[in-house]
């Protein structure tokens, strides 16, 4: 392997030019992360000795308080392991992004780092292990759209339900005023007020997010008030629901998630996307209500970790050994 030099970047005005491929670690998304309070966004870099990129991984590092109880902390996030020019020497220059990103969130004296996404379940396991992370078992969930309609693949229970709403005066559309989208936020935060792990960006983020050409906020209408939501990105030919909300206590006779869930998977056919991927469906608990709402509509659950690392040496040890495999 070539000399390569690393750094990370912390001011869009110092990004060099780096090419489109996955949003979740584009420059698009590293200044939408910087407009946002409470974020701040890194960008780790890798170059050869001809100064050219062969890698780069965005991370986040997030600000996160409440008054009851009364906390503030911050962490740091990261969705998948970066992107690559080619796949020769991946997991070592994996490595040495996970080495300095590791390092500087814990200057920063970051609570704990979470990485999610991974594409495969083992890759970087032995440079995780060696950085004092633990892997989390985690269940990802996604829907093919490329070999058959995604109707064929509904079981025959949530396809009856489809059918029958129908009948109710419900619609969607994609959030295009900031009054739509000050909607979905407000339902997003009371839909996850008591999740300690889902953690919701402030409005600004979303305002911006709505109106970038790979996202789209789609809010469901029913008699004219909004009842449900879904924030949706599309990237490598793939959709993926990053937050979704609803009020299904209130309206539970409607199913508002059902009908989000159902129009967001037939858009993403309608504009050919390969897959649609739900990327918060959860631990994989022998019973998980959210598991097996998303399964209905027939997608494929994947069993893989989230790896977390906690700054903290002796709560790292603890959970640790609690999450032993």
């Amino acid at each position: 392997m070539t000399t390569l030099k690393l750094s990370i970047i912390t001011d869009s005005k110092k990004l060099p030019e780096i090419e489109n491929g996955n949003f979740f670690h584009s420059p698009q998304l590293f200044k939408m992360i910087e407009r946002t309070k409470g974020l701040q966004p890194y960008m780790i870099v890798v170059t050869d000795n001809q100064d050219r990129i062969v890698a780069h991984m965005l991370a986040m590092l997030r600000r996160r308080g409440a008054w009851i109880p009364p906390y503030i902390f911050t962490q740091g996030r990261i969705y998948g392991e970066g992107c690559y020019r080619d796949e020769e020497h991946k997991s070592e220059i994996f490595s040495m992004m996970l080495d300095a990103i590791t390092s500087e969130f814990h200057k920063h004296l970051c609570f704990y780092i979470e990485f999610s996404n991974i594409s495969k379940k083992m890759f970087g396991y032995k440079y995780f292990r060696n950085n004092h992370y633990f892997p989390v078992p985690w269940m990802q969930i996604h829907n093919s759209l490329h070999s058959k309609p995604p109707e064929e693949r509904l079981t025959d229970k949530t396809l009856e339900k489809i059918s029958q709403l129908k009948k109710y005066e419900m619609s969607i559309k994609k959030a295009s005023t900031p009054a739509e989208i000050h909607a979905f936020y407000k339902l997003l935060k009371s839909y996850n007020r008591f999740r300690f792990q889902r953690y919701i960006p402030h409005e600004d983020f979303f305002q911006e997010f709505a109106f970038r050409e790979e996202c789209g906020i789609f809010v469901t209408y029913y008699k004219k008030h909004i009842v449900g939501g879904s924030a949706v990105i599309v990237s490598n030919n793939n959709a993926y629901i990053w937050f979704e909300a609803s009020k299904k206590k209130l309206y539970q006779h409607i199913h508002p998630d059902l009908y989000t869930t159902w129009e967001v998977i037939k858009h993403s056919a309608e504009i050919k996307c390969d897959h649609v991927y739900f990327m918060n469906v959860g631990l994989p608990f022998k019973r998980s209500s959210s598991r097996e709402f998303i399964l209905n509509f027939g997608g494929k659950p994947v069993s893989t970790y989230r790896w977390f690392r906690f700054t903290f040496d002796w709560l790292n040890r603890l959970l640790t050994w609690c999450f032993q495999e």
